[in-house]
């Protein structure tokens, strides 16, 4: 189907025997080389009548000869690129990449043209100087494998969470950056498995971490993080990697305490709301209250509490949630602090007799 269809005719080179044709469905491009001069001209204008919906029986068009295998070239898939001086400037990027990487090109944005790629797995944008990404990014439905490290990053946008990424994305690199913390949209790129955020300054992670089911490989290696969010302990890691992070030292027998007595009517609400399973969204609250209540922490006695609480630090052995654990420290530890919340001084009284009694 020609008629309507075609999306662009590229010509520069067609006193070359040259030429391409853009096709918008399916979205090719059907390039065209080694041909007659004479005989191309004739065929792209014919390309044009047809596209206006004119008749094309006027044009002496000479009947068509099949290519021979060799002279037909296969779509391009796959294209490497690792230095500025071989980044294209002038043309498009075929549209049926699958796999495409730009690294060491000093790239302060990612180029609009890749954003059209809606073909792409796999995206290595590795070594660059990106300091921002485009709420576009979530347009390439496709996108199993998205590689950032080395960069300027200093976010990854909320919306980029809530993008089509959710359910394609399967691989996060986001090491080297100059990422402070995560939004917490994040933990709904479900179908992460493998994340990689080392050397950033992350001074904490993601409080639904939990949420990320799929995942197997973790790596938060030198960041800032003074402790691990409560939501960790449901995570099943085979290798995880947390070295030279500046935990703190857990002392459960100095608690922070935010409880406010009597309890305000907001928390007894959103406490019900949790702890009954009441359906709630943006059309029945306000969107900062729904917020509230996607972060709201979790008792060790299982009930719900939003910003009234104690809050202390316990000690964690990492092997609980992964299989392979690299060393936390020099000192051969694979322990972290991780928090830990109680919704009333009776929650928090009964926990503390238990952690008395077992440490003698």
């Amino acid at each position: 189907q020609v008629q309507q269809n075609v999306e662009r005719l590229f010509t520069r080179f067609v006193e070359e025997g040259k030429a391409t044709v853009r096709l918008r469905e399916p979205a090719v491009d059907l390039c065209l080389s080694k041909a007659n001069v004479s005989n191309l001209k004739t065929f792209l204008s014919a390309v044009r009548l047809a596209h206006q919906g004119n008749d094309t029986s006027v044009l002496p068009l000479s009947p068509l000869v099949p290519a021979k295998n060799s002279d037909v070239e296969k779509p391009k898939t796959k294209m490497i690129i690792t230095s500025r001086r071989d980044y294209p400037l002038t043309k498009s990027f075929p549209f049926s990449l699958e796999h495409l990487q730009t690294s060491y090109c000093k790239l302060a944005r990612i180029d609009t043209r890749v954003l059209c790629l809606k073909k792409l797995r796999k995206l290595d944008l590795s070594h660059n100087h990106i300091k921002q990404l485009p709420a576009t990014l979530g347009d390439l439905v496709c996108l199993q494998e998205l590689d950032l490290h080395d960069n300027h990053l200093e976010a990854f946008s909320g919306a980029l969470c809530s993008s089509d990424l959710q359910k394609s994305l399967q691989f996060l690199d986001l090491s080297q950056n100059q990422i402070q913390a995560l939004p917490i949209e994040f933990c709904q790129l479900r179908g992460l498995v493998r994340l990689r955020l080392d050397d950033n300054a992350l001074l904490r992670l993601p409080c639904r971490i939990g949420q990320l089911s799929h995942l197997r490989f973790l790596s938060a290696a030198r960041n800032k993080l003074p402790f691990l969010p409560s939501d960790f302990r449901r995570l099943s890691l085979e290798n995880l990697d947390l070295f030279g992070n500046p935990f703190e030292q857990p002392n459960p027998l100095v608690p922070n305490i935010q409880l406010k007595i009597p309890s305000t009517l907001l928390e007894c609400a959103a406490r019900a709301t949790i702890n009954h399973r009441i359906p709630y969204g943006c059309h029945l609250l306000p969107s900062h209250l729904c917020k509230d209540l996607e972060v709201a922490k979790t008792c060790r006695c299982g009930s719900a509490c939003l910003s009234s609480f104690i809050q202390i630090t316990v000690s964690m052995n990492l092997h609980h949630v992964a299989h392979t654990v690299v060393l936390v420290d020099n000192m051969g530890g694979t322990d972290a602090p991780v928090l830990c919340y109680f919704c009333s001084l009776h929650c928090y009284s009964q926990f503390l007799d238990r952690h008395l009694q077992s440490n003698g």
